[in-house]
């Protein structure tokens, strides 16, 4: 019988993932890297380098599909079209707002991962042509719904709320009242809607309607 490698058991792609977020979470996004991933797992660079995605980019894609394999498996046309469209996109934001640092440094390079594209990208794609999209509308519907659940999800603080709220309060205090009379007299509900994840779900249930509108 043919022996199984026991480095390829330790450096199977999605161990490769596991290993990245971890190290991200543990150390920091600055401290990614194939040479790190190997050392975490204990195996050779060139593994991880060739199973890892090759480069950057292939890295990020490999952590973010990582992620997407949590994503609702909603069917095209199993329910309702904005009900989906809301799960789908409330979902990929939750797992994004966890990893944010993802988005971060793909910069403007799209994820582009399989696992990604089949539960988000393609049944999306699928339910805006069945509401009765164009092909350009639904592409572009989607795309609208996806830029602005990575803005929402990267560009707002997730892990440590009061220490966000405390700098924020502590900023708005340093400033002129008389320049700044709203944000002076506001401190407490400008802090509260820093954190707050009312604007990605109100924002993209105004997405969710209009697009609704179109198709009618």
């Amino acid at each position: 019988m043919p022996r199984t490698s026991k480095t390829l058991e330790q450096a199977t792609p999605e161990a490769i993932a596991r290993a990245g977020l971890a190290i991200i979470e543990s150390r920091g996004a600055a401290q990614l890297s194939f040479r790190a991933i190997a050392s975490y797992l204990k195996v050779s660079h060139t593994t991880v380098v060739r199973r890892g995605g090759g480069d950057l980019n292939g890295l990020l894609d490999l952590l973010a599909d990582h992620l997407a394999a949590d994503l609702p498996d909603v069917a095209p046309g199993s329910l309702p079209w904005a009900q989906a469209t809301e799960q789908r996109f409330c979902a990929w934001y939750t797992l994004i707002a966890a990893h944010p640092v993802l988005v971060l440094l793909r910069e403007r390079r799209p994820l582009l991962g399989p696992r990604l594209l089949a539960r988000l990208t393609e049944p999306q794609v699928a339910d805006n042509l069945s509401l009765g999209l164009s092909v350009t509308d639904a592409l572009r519907a989607y795309r609208e719904m996806y830029l602005f659940t990575l803005g929402c999800a990267a560009l707002v603080e997730h892990t440590d709320l009061k220490a966000v709220q405390l700098r924020t309060r502590t900023h708005l205090a340093a400033l002129d009242p008389d320049e700044y009379p709203l944000l002076s007299a506001h401190m407490n509900a400008v802090a509260d809607a820093v954190t707050s994840e009312d604007p990605f779900r109100d924002g993209l249930r105004r997405l969710i309607d209009s697009w609704a509108a179109t198709a009618r």
